[in-house]
């Protein structure tokens, strides 16, 4: 009861795990971004006057 595979079967598999890979990150990509929204959010909450300034002319300076 051998395992067989041939080269054809050997390509299938190889398409198949490239698809899958390509449609997971696809997918994960929203949640990423809502993810990195919600930890600057938090961030920006978190910080005090003076670095909110700071942040507020460094963009000014743009």
């Amino acid at each position: 009861m051998g395992l067989d595979l041939s080269a054809a079967g050997i390509m299938v598999m190889l398409l198949t795990a490239a698809a899958s890979f390509a449609l997971g990150r696809w997918l994960s990509r929203g949640w990423r971004e809502k993810r990195r929204a919600k930890n600057v959010a938090a961030a920006r909450a978190a910080e005090t006057r003076q670095q909110r300034r700071a942040r507020e002319r460094q963009g000014r300076r743009r």
